[in-house]
């Protein structure tokens, strides 16, 4: 489902007299259907860049990225847009929203933006921040004054509410209690057993153990000195 192929990246620092600085080379892996791979390395190895490579926010310098039938590396911006629409997931750390737009109608848009009614978007909204224990109350008000924990719970109900068949997460578990890291766990478990592709970066060690059929370590694509 998610196919990576001899990619390559690297920066143009402008206001460094314009120097490239190359920050991978090589990037093979690809991601079945019902499988989860995580990546792993240090610090700065990588990890990110590749993930933003896959979901189109960083152009690659060569190489190809296929999601389904789609190679992100090449697309359209408008095949990257129905892409991200109907095909691929995104679970960033950090909640994007527009302002003063309800919580509910937050996580109900992905669903709205395929033809679902508003009704039944918002019960499936609903009963994922039920599960991820948003209290009721606050689904009538913008999630940018929740706090981390909160604000993380509706990223995450946000790119579950639609059956992706390819998810990239980044970070799920972070800044969660005991109680929403098994949700989300669970969550995770359920998209892999309908068939989901699923490409993470899991620090929590115990998470990764536990939903990771692989691991890669982006090392191995650090770019060789010349």
């Amino acid at each position: 489902m998610i196919r990576i192929s001899d990619l390559s990246k690297s920066f143009t620092l402008h206001n460094q007299g314009s120097a490239v600085i190359p920050v991978m080379a090589g990037a093979t892996l690809s991601v079945a259907p019902g499988e989860c791979v995580g990546l792993i390395g240090n610090s700065g190895a990588g990890k990110s860049t590749l993930m933003r490579m896959v979901w189109g926010n960083y152009l690659a310098a060569s190489g190809a990225i296929l999601v389904g039938t789609v190679d992100v590396a090449s697309a359209a911006p408008r095949d990257i847009i129905r892409l991200r629409r109907e095909t691929l997931g995104y679970v960033s750390q950090f909640l994007r929203v527009v302002p003063r737009v309800p919580t509910l109608d937050v996580v109900a848009e992905p669903l709205l933006n395929l033809g679902m009614t508003a009704e039944l978007a918002r019960t499936r909204a609903a009963d994922l921040l039920a599960r991820l224990n948003i209290p009721e109350r606050l689904w009538s008000l913008s999630p940018t004054t929740f706090s981390g924990g909160e604000q993380q719970r509706v990223n995450i109900a946000r790119g579950f509410a639609h059956p992706y068949p390819a998810l990239l997460l980044d970070e799920p578990t972070a800044s969660l209690d005991a109680t929403n890291r098994e949700v989300v766990l669970g969550l995770i478990e359920e998209a892999k057993a309908r068939g989901a592709a699923i490409l993470g970066i899991f620090h929590d060690e115990a998470a990764r153990e536990r939903v990771c059929d692989r691991l890669v370590d982006v090392r191995a694509f650090t770019p060789k000195a010349a």
